[in-house]
């Protein structure tokens, strides 16, 4: 069988060993669950709650401020205990809707939408938006613009990104495990929208199991195919998924729909289909708590504000004191120094690691190897794009073709010297785009 792939990549240890046979265990939080009004790329929510209202699960509780927003839903109910700002994974303060939980669930009354079959385009277009459905691998783009393109007739795509390839993050997994069939119909919803598109279940070969399930469920769906990608880091990225799937190229100025692909993420498609068929908003994802120092590493069924201090407690605590905390993959995750904050929209694992691999090692000069030129996804030159960083070069930082990182890690991971490649590239990546947005 043929194996999707890209040129690049690396292999470290993966980690899922520890939760992938765990299966999904829902937690109902117990303290306060906070909101935080930016879980998206755009205009942060408006909140249409204040302070002492009462909530139910699934109540509206803030609105989308634009089109590029996406609204937020109370997941449990409860009291409007502040709206301010409040910390989250990446460590800055957010304007947030803090929710005291009366920990007894009452729930409104979802409308059932009209039969897939009979909804207009627009309607399920609308039905995504208003659940709050955005991507949930990580990037949190609202789903409704990303499946609204310019031009939805050259659509001739559509990938479910099923690769999972960070370490230790099994979330995925379990719910092409437990619930293949709401990924399928799901799909299904989406190929409504795009009437030349393939679907195509983009599956790593590590996940045999899953391809096997998809593969029985779709052998009558002329438009949906299964497809087995090698095993490499990062094959998840949307721009090296699209290559190992289409052989399609795509560079960073591009959208997947100026090569005719959507791409969304397992976790985002089964969303669409509670939208779309049980209009149920995003409440819920599903977090993979892990790492060496995590007594029993579980796939929890999280309700979006919890805390993460609880999912650890519910984990069975510590054996052993954690050097670094990891909220997401461990290559492309956000460092914690609390854990004292909330799972959102993207949360998709907590990883407790009693080893700080990064801050341990010490850093020499560059020995001019070649390995990370020779791991890079993106076809650059790391070492190179890292010193031009550090010197505040962004002209010639541009011209050797920096902002085709895609901030995977590989070149880090695979550095003898331990130099930092990707946090200087980063940094100025970041800087280059605030200029751009300025003019």
């Amino acid at each position: 069988m043929v194996k999707f792939t890209f040129t690049g990549g690396i292999h470290p240890y993966d980690g899922k060993d520890l939760s992938k046979d765990k299966p999904i265990k829902e937690y109902l939080p117990k303290g306060e669950l906070i909101y935080p009004l930016s879980q998206h790329i755009g205009a942060m929510a408006k909140p249409i709650v204040k302070k002492g209202d009462k909530v139910l699960t699934g109540q509206k509780i803030a609105e989308a401020d634009g089109y590029v927003s996406a609204p937020i839903y109370a997941t449990v109910s409860g009291t409007v205990k502040a709206i301010e700002p409040r910390r989250t994974v990446t460590g800055d303060g957010v304007m947030s809707i803090v929710v005291e939980n009366d920990e007894e669930y009452n729930e409104v009354i979802f409308n059932t939408p009209k039969p897939v079959e009979i909804l207009l385009k627009d309607e399920i277009i609308q039905l995504i938006r208003e659940a709050g459905v955005v991507g949930m691998g990580g990037a949190g783009f609202p789903t409704h613009v990303k499946l609204s393109p310019k031009n939805p007739e050259d659509i001739d795509f559509v990938i479910v990104n099923c690769a999972e390839c960070e370490p230790y993050l099994t979330s995925d997994y379990r719910r092409m495990v437990e619930e293949p069939e709401k990924l399928v119909e799901g799909l299904k919803i989406i190929l409504r929208l795009f009437e030349k598109a393939r679907g195509i279940l983009a599956v790593e070969d590590n996940k045999s199991d899953c391809a096997k399930r998809l593969r029985k469920l779709t052998e009558k769906e002329d438009r949906i195919s299964v497809v087995s990608l090698k095993t490499k880091y990062p094959q998840g990225s949307e721009r090296h998924l699209i290559y190992a799937v289409t052989g399609r190229a795509i560079h960073s100025s591009m959208l997947p729909a100026d090569a005719g692909c959507i791409v969304n993420n397992v976790d985002t498609v089964v969303a669409v289909y509670h939208a779309v068929k049980e209009g149920k908003p995003v409440m819920h994802r599903i977090v993979t708590v892990s790492g060496d120092c995590i007594k029993n590493p579980c796939n929890y069924l999280v309700r979006i504000g919890t805390n993460y201090g609880e999912l650890i407690e519910e984990s069975g605590g510590f054996i052993k004191e954690p050097e670094k905390i990891i909220s997401g993959g461990p290559m492309m995750g956000f460092a914690l120094f609390d854990v004292n904050v909330p799972a959102t929209k993207t949360s998709s694992a907590l990883l407790c690691f009693s080893k700080d691999e990064v801050s341990g090692a010490k850093q020499t000069a560059c020995i001019n190897c070649g390995r990370c030129v020779e791991v890079c996804p993106g076809r650059v030159v790391p070492s190179r794009l890292a010193v031009l960083a550090d010197r505040g070069e962004k002209e010639a930082f541009e011209k050797m073709n920096g902002m085709e990182c895609c901030e995977c890690g590989c070149c880090s991971y695979i550095c003898p010297a331990k130099r930092q490649l990707t946090q200087s590239i980063k940094s100025m990546r970041r800087m280059i785009l605030a200029d751009r947005k300025k003019k």
